[in-house]
């Protein structure tokens, strides 16, 4: 719907990933205590017509609170000061339209009388000034025009509007916001196109400037933020940009604020969410980490292997002139791979004759076969 109360209807840019929503153009919000408003000063004016003349007719009571809740309605679905006028026309139709009806319409007739003029200017006036009365919230600004200049920034809380002078431009939210904005095909200081997608996070400190001083304040950041990203990725190298983002975030951040201090907005920090590159540099770059674990891991095993041998080295010089103690420690790494894997173990005849293993063993079994001669000459001997 364009409607002329609401100005011309925009569409949203499509380089802005996530468009914030935008308010429609309108002089003042209508809220329930826009209506309460209106209410009590019917309620008001009521009142005095009936302190000061009397009792008021039935007719005339129903038609004022009927115009009231007409001109709110009005006032809710066209919000600018242009409804004033259909507002009071429509009200005046209720209130003095037909006033000498009979039959089933006859509570609403009535003689036109001056005791009545209190609560009938009570009603106009709630139409005239019923949308003057604003609430705003504790984090938001409303920026005041009076007579097309500005007036004033208004706070939190409760505040009036002047009928028809007035017009509640803008209101601001001053708290942090968060913009995610994205830029395709950025040439990196290498020539590699990358995709980013980065996130601001600003604030509003002067509600002022951030109306007056930029038609769509909004659209400015998130439009800076993605020239400022795209000018300091060019400055970088791949590597430099994967590896170093801090220093990014805060070129980005300074550069931004130096254009957007004078909006009356700041911009708290940047961050990326995420850098997208080419599914062919993604592969070679897999496989240059993969070469370098590999290499990585085979100098760790050289390292390993030249420390094993310096101790060999010692141990050699340890065994040097000792015969002895090296046949030993031959006969222990024999035993234990006959602990450890079985009872049969091959070895070289050298070795054997080395450590004198073959007399060794051979000597324990005779002695073995002689004890178990011995025994049997014993039994027989018994039996006997």
């Amino acid at each position: 719907m364009n409607l002329p109360f609401f100005g011309p209807a925009t569409s949203g840019n499509p380089r802005i990933v996530n468009p914030p929503v935008k308010r429609s153009l309108r002089d003042f919000e209508f809220t329930i205590f826009s209506f309460l408003g209106m209410l009590l000063l019917g309620s008001i004016g009521a009142a005095l017509s009936g302190l000061v003349f009397g009792a008021l007719s039935p007719g005339v009571f129903i038609r004022g609170f009927t115009a009231i809740i007409l001109g709110a309605i009005v006032y809710r679905i066209f919000p600018g000061w242009n409804a004033l006028i259909y507002s009071v026309l429509l009200g005046m139709a209720a209130l003095f339209s037909a006033t000498g009806l009979r039959g089933e319409w006859a509570m609403l007739a009535y003689e036109p009388d001056p005791g009545y003029g209190p609560f009938i200017a009570a009603v106009l006036l709630a139409l005239a000034t019923g949308p003057s009365w604003q609430v705003i919230t504790q984090w938001d600004k409303a920026v005041v025009l009076r007579l097309g200049r500005f007036h004033k920034v208004r706070g939190p809380g409760l505040f009036f509007l002047a009928p028809l002078v007035d017009r509640c431009t803008a209101v601001v939210d001053t708290r942090i916001r968060v913009t995610d904005f994205t830029a395709e095909k950025i040439l990196t200081r290498d020539t590699v196109p990358i995709h980013v997608d980065a996130l601001a996070f600003w604030m509003i400190w002067d509600a002022q400037k951030a109306i007056l001083e930029v038609e769509d304040y909004l659209e400015a950041v998130t439009l800076s933020a993605q020239t400022a990203l795209r000018d300091s990725v060019g400055k970088y190298s791949l590597t430099t940009l994967l590896s170093e983002r801090e220093t990014l975030y805060k070129e980005i951040q300074s550069i931004l604020d130096a254009k957007t201090n004078p909006w009356g907005i700041t911009i708290l920090s940047v961050e990326f969410v995420d850098i997208q590159l080419p599914k062919d540099l993604e592969d070679v770059m897999s496989r240059q980490a993969q070469a370098e674990r590999e290499k990585k891991a085979r100098l760790l095993l050289a390292e390993a292997e030249f420390e094993v041998s310096k101790k060999f080295v010692a141990a050699a010089e340890a065994y040097r002139g000792n015969p002895e103690a090296l046949n030993l420690r031959a006969m222990n790494m024999v035993y234990d791979a006959m602990k450890a894997r079985g009872s049969m173990v091959l070895l070289p005849s050298n070795a054997l004759q080395n450590m004198n293993l073959g007399s060794v063993l051979g000597t324990a079994s005779l002695a073995r076969s002689g004890l178990a001669e011995t025994m049997e000459e014993i039994q027989e001997g018994g039996l006997k």
